[in-house]
This record gives structure tokens, C-alpha cells and sequence, in this order.
């Protein structure tokens, strides 16, 4: 499985990566080790959202349309969940479950 994650920084903005544990991938950026180059700059505080799906293909395509979207829509996805309102025109919304409640 790979997992789609939104992660919210200190500054407000919106981070969007993608991996394979989510749980381990949340210590390395909060801990700051082996975490993403942005999120080393900017201060990780709290995971937004996560989507999941079955292969890597579809799991770089859904992360690539998300970084491409203003604040205003990521802002928008986190909170209404339309995934297919935003992007079913770009990518296949059926392949990607939104996972809830994820701790790490």
C-alpha cells in the first residue's frame, strides 16, 4: 500500500508527500531525520490528511495534482474531503480511500 499524506507546518503551509508507513514517515519529519528538505525549514505541527491506495503510479499522480493546487483548494480538500469535486477530471478518485483518525 502507499499512502498519500497532507501534513500542516507551523507557518500554515501545507506539506504533501507520499510513502509506503505512514508512522514511520511522521517521526522521521517531526524528529527531523531523513524528513523532507521543506519540512526540515518548516516546522511540522500536525497531520491533515491521508489517502491510501494500491500502487506507486497512482500514489506520485495524486501527490503531484495536489502540490499543484492553491492553498485555497488543499485548504478546501482537508476539510470537505471532495477529492473527486477537485481533481475526478484529473485523476481516478475510486483508487484512493481516505483514511481517518491516523496516529502516529
Amino acid at each position: 500500500m502507499y499512502y498519500i499524506y497532507m501534513l500542516r507546518c507551523e507557518d500554515n503551509s501545507i506539506y504533501t508527500g507520499i510513502t509506503t508507513n505512514v508512522e514511520h514517515r511522521m517521526k522521521e519529519h517531526f524528529t527531523k531525520i531523513n524528513g523532507a528538505k521543506y519540512t526540515k525549514s518548516h516546522e511540522p505541527k500536525k497531520l491533515e490528511a491521508v489517502w491510501q491506495t494500491g500502487n506507486r503510479k497512482e500514489a506520485c499522480k495524486l501527490e503531484y495534482h495536489i502540490k499543484k493546487l492553491p492553498k485555497i483548494k488543499k485548504e478546501e480538500l482537508i476539510d470537505k474531503n471532495n477529492l473527486e469535486v477537485l481533481l475526478g477530471e484529473i485523476v481516478d478518485a475510486k483508487q484512493y480511500k481516505r483514511l481517518e483518525n491516523v496516529s502516529f
